[in-house]
């Protein structure tokens, strides 16, 4: 039976391999502040999952993130820049944290790292880690 495993494992390495990640995401994402207008000509605001947007249109160029199967999540943002107003191009000297809502929309909790954030690297770099596997375990790693 040793024989088998060591073989499978030459053969298949990935078989052998102590990776834990369950779930991991690859994308680009952008932002509008404002959802549409009102009735009453007024901006909607585009608050999504309870959180409000800048001020300004945003995008970011690259995103990755990884939830492992102890519950830590890492994100990896690249290109977070402004697209509207005087500091288009910019970090704006922005902050940024990371959040991950779980459970159906209606009842989504949200798990975040520090909402003190991090701050943007000038090219809009940033790097996040140590979202909580629950309200009650506050480690940041």
């Amino acid at each position: 039976m040793k024989t088998l495993a060591l073989a499978l494992a030459i053969l298949f390495p990935s078989l052998a391999s102590a990776d834990s990640t369950v779930l991991a995401f690859k994308g680009g994402i952008r932002v509008d502040p404002v959802a549409g207008v009102t009735s009453t000509g007024t901006p909607a605001v585009n608050v999504v999952r309870g959180v409000s947007p800048g001020g300004f249109t945003w995008q970011i160029t690259a995103l990755t993130a990884e939830v492992q199967a102890d519950g830590r999540i890492s994100v990896d943002g690249r290109g977070l820049l402004l697209t509207a107003g005087n500091a288009i191009g910019t970090t704006g000297g922005q902050r940024v944290f990371a959040a991950v809502f779980c459970g159906p929309a209606a009842t989504a909790t949200a798990h975040s790292t520090s909402a003190a954030g991090v701050a943007l690297a000038a090219n809009g770099h940033w790097f996040a880690a140590g979202i909580p596997r629950n309200g009650s375990d506050t480690r940041e790693e």
